[in-house]
């Protein structure tokens, strides 16, 4: 019941107010779906407080990037292993 309370206003601000701006979200995934896979993983007081730590990290001076919810509840970043195989110049 609390998670459907707060999965709801997530889901309006996706429908009617975020399409009135430009993207600038700079993880993939975007801040509001990574605050529902993290409400649906973690519940609602763990993915709410990773959902708001999503969004802290989300300014203008981070690099940005891949960042899935993690298995584990954390609020740092998650981190993709560093694969060589990708790293080609």
């Amino acid at each position: 019941m609390i998670k459907q309370c707060l999965i709801l206003p997530i889901r309006v601000y996706q429908r009617w107010i975020s399409p009135l701006f430009p993207p600038t979200c700079r993880y993939t995934p975007t801040c509001s779906n990574y605050m529902l896979q993290a409400l649906q993983k973690h519940g609602p007081f763990k993915g709410l407080l990773m959902g708001i730590a999503r969004i802290l990290r989300c300014h203008p001076f981070v690099r940005g990037g891949i960042d899935p919810v993690p298995d584990k509840f954390t609020l740092l970043r998650n981190e993709q292993p560093y694969n060589k195989t990708n790293d080609r110049h």
